[in-house]
């Protein structure tokens, strides 16, 4: 696609989700790695003009909130309470731009999941009984066959039991061919490839009908039988229909949800179960569904129940909130696992962020405070490195419009390697001894057309920082918002900087 944004038309609606966090420990950086990458995807999009809905959650029902809540001596309320703050709390310190946040013991989303059951037909409920291995901590039922050494492979740390209950079923068996015709229509449905591909197999191979309802107390009611409870993810899920506003009138507006980000481990919910649910409820399906990799720390999965070997609260602290972002976002491949690492999160601080992009910004704004009174020159000489800033401003968007975050922070830096030689080839120090302005006007105007463009590209990932870059620059507004026709032609001239202290102070770690 061309930098102008096909894919992107300005004004129109983009509503994009993460999955809803169950209430049962603190926030990890797993658990920040998913706000993370959505937060830029939905920050890329508002830079592009469209009309941002982005909403994130808690998952505050199930049989593994009320154990937890349990063991902390709390009554389950005050436990999801105490958890959705300090999760709160988390994703305000890391910027995280949601517009809401559902919590599914809020009474609109009770109404939302009532409603919604309410709408599928009788014929594609029945009453049976489940016999199998139930794993607590995905809160699902499992065959003998996805079983490892007789464990959950994603919760080996966890006992698996075997669980005899009278329940509602769902016919998901009955959506088979529907949801072959979903991916047939879409094979973009859910990506990447790999996880569409192991979907369409799964369907393909016949799909089972699943259970629905629980006889555990701490839930929504079955609106058909008191007795029993909404089984947790017959209750997760419907929380992106919450945030439209559904069933009230107008809630078409955000619906049907462009993007849902979540785990590889919750694929087969999000990319069967729900099409299927909303298929059944005669409502539209998602248009895509994004499925980003693990990230482990020394080759360990993130996660309570293996335990965590990084707090968030350690990664945070290490260099910033946003440079941690940064970093998770280059570091860690959005549609593929990835390794986190001390060390390689020291080196990417220092030599892309202190010695790149900082350094960059500070050579500049101190060669035009010096060189020009501080005012970035007017001129409307066009030179090499604005040439191949919008080359690599068409790389950034192609990768950015694929959710490829990780390639998208690459091309961006891509600018910043350019613009730091382009100092070096043009030595403004050097103009300026030998008197030749013109030039020097020329060349500054142009480091600062780079710096913004930089500046702009990077806002989606570092956001606090970027402003701080741009309002150096004498830029006013925000860095991201609308901004993408300035980012194609930027216009600096007659701006004042201002050098402050370094965005990134270099760090060194024995």
């Amino acid at each position: 696609m061309s930098p102008r944004g096909e894919t992107s038309a300005v004004g129109s609606k983009f509503y994009i989700t993460t999955a809803i966090d169950y209430s049962n420990g603190d926030p990890h950086l797993g658990h920040a790695y998913e706000k993370i990458g959505a937060d830029c995807i939905a920050r890329y999009r508002r830079l592009r003009g469209q009309r941002v809905y982005f909403v994130i959650g808690m998952d505050e029902h199930g049989q593994k909130v009320a154990q937890s809540a349990e063991a902390a001596g709390l009554e389950t309320q005050d436990w999801v309470d105490d958890i959705a703050a300090r999760f709160q709390s988390a994703w305000a310190e890391l910027t995280i731009s949601h517009t809401d946040l559902i919590r599914t013991t809020e009474q609109r989303h009770r109404r939302t999941v009532e409603e919604l059951i309410n709408r599928i037909d009788n014929e594609h409920f029945f009453e049976g009984t489940y016999a199998g291995y139930y794993c607590v901590g995905c809160e699902a039922f499992k065959q003998e066959r996805e079983l490892v050494d007789g464990h959950c492979p994603q919760h080996p740390a966890r006992e698996i039991k075997w669980v005899e209950e009278p329940n509602y079923f769902f016919r998901q068996s009955a959506f088979a061919q529907q949801l072959l015709d979903l991916y047939d229509r879409s094979p973009d449905f859910l990506r990447p490839a790999s996880k569409m591909n192991e979907i369409r197999n799964v369907v393909a191979d016949g799909l089972q009908d699943i259970s629905v309802s629980r006889r555990v107390p701490w839930g929504i009611p079955w609106p058909r039988d008191p007795a029993h409870t909404v089984y947790v993810w017959f209750d997760a899920l419907p929380n992106y229909l919450t945030a439209t506003g559904f069933p009230e009138a107008g809630f078409e507006e955000m619906w049907p949800a462009d993007l849902h980000v979540i785990g590889p481990d919750i694929a087969r919910f999000h990319a069967a179960l729900w099409p299927a649910m909303l298929m059944a409820a005669k409502l539209p399906v998602p248009k895509g569904v994004w499925a980003h990799g693990w990230m482990t720390f020394s080759g360990s999965r993130f996660s309570k129940s293996e335990g965590v070997t990084v707090t968030l609260r350690e990664a945070i602290d290490r260099h910033g909130p946003d440079p941690l972002r940064y970093f998770l976002l280059r570091e860690v491949p959005w549609d593929a696992d990835g390794n986190f690492s001390w060390d390689r999160f020291d080196g990417r601080y220092n030599s892309e962020l202190a010695d790149g992009y900082g350094n960059l910004a500070s050579r500049v704004l101190a060669m035009i405070e010096r060189f020009h009174s501080g005012t970035v020159p007017e001129t409307g000489e066009t030179m090499s490195l604005d040439t191949e800033g919008t080359a690599i401003i068409e790389a950034y968007a192609n990768a950015m419009d694929q959710n490829l975050l990780h390639v998208g922070g690459q091309e961006a830096w891509q600018l910043v390697s350019r613009a730091n030689g382009f100092v070096e080839e043009s030595a403004p120090w050097n103009l300026a001894k030998s008197g030749e302005h013109d030039r020097l006007a020329a060349v500054l105007a142009a480091l600062a057309r780079a710096v913004a463009r930089i500046t702009i590209m990077a806002a989606p990932f570092m956001p606090t920082k970027a402003q701080q870059v741009w309002d150096a620059l004498g830029l006013s507004g925000a860095a991201s918002d609308g901004q993408w026709s300035f980012l194609l032609q930027p216009k600096l001239g007659g701006a004042k900087v201002t050098k402050g202290e370094p965005v990134f102070p270099k760090i060194s770690r024995s």
